[in-house]
């Protein structure tokens, strides 16, 4: 498991609630929005916010959409992009 794998885990218990063995779960084909119930329009700027602050990465708006929320698999490579662009 990569940092970034390890971070995005934690911030998806931290800011909706989930358990953590549920997170642990979690696989590339793992649904997100619309998927998961804590993960409703509200929750997305919350949970972009703080991958920003803890991944120290800026997400710009014409990044996301819905491809990008719409499992597991796919938010974690756009992120592990966005920490390797920085690098």
């Amino acid at each position: 498991m990569s940092d970034t794998d390890s971070t995005l885990r934690a911030i998806l218990c931290d800011v909706l609630g989930l358990s953590p063995d549920r997170v642990a779960a979690f696989d590339a084909s793992t649904g997100l929005f619309g998927d998961l119930p804590e993960l409703d329009s509200m929750a997305v700027a919350g949970l972009l916010t703080e991958i920003e602050d803890r991944l120290d990465v800026v997400i710009e708006d014409d990044e996301v959409d819905g491809e990008l929320l719409e499992s597991y698999g796919n938010l974690l490579a756009f992120l592990d992009a966005k920490v390797a662009e920085k690098a």
